[in-house]
């Protein structure tokens, strides 16, 4: 199944040469994934159960720059790859309709003794 979450480039995230800093596309994935988890009812669902999902790799590839108020779409898409959550990302650039970057991250889930667990079944059948 694929996500969609849309934002627009903000001032603070520019960088010295006028561009989105870097780090920010990483940001982009980051609330991107909570938007998945708040809207597919799992944020509640993790709370209840004491897990935490954590982020245990990121990479990304940035393809071209993202400027001041560029509206921008993050297409998302999970696998599992047990015990791993992988969420691979499209940050893409609806002002000139190019790509800007791509991203995979791995994520894993804990519990509050930073123990892994399972991927819980209404994950897994969100995910299939």
């Amino acid at each position: 199944m694929k996500y969609s979450y849309k934002t627009e480039v903000r001032g603070y995230e520019l960088d010295s040469y006028g561009h989105v800093n870097n780090a920010v596309y990483i940001s982009y994935t980051e609330q991107a994934r909570w938007e998945i988890l708040r809207n597919a009812g799992l944020l509640n669902s993790f709370v209840d159960k004491d897990l935490l999902l954590v982020v245990t790799e990121t990479n990304i590839r940035y393809m071209r720059e993202l400027k001041l108020f560029d509206e921008i779409e993050i297409i998302s898409t999970i696998k599992i790859e047990a015990p791993y959550l992988v969420f691979q990302h499209e940050i893409l650039n609806l002002t000139d309709n190019t790509k800007a970057a791509k991203a995979e991250v791995k994520t894993l889930l804990i519990d509050k003794d930073r123990i892994p667990q399972d991927i819980p079944e209404e994950l897994q059948s969100l995910i299939k």
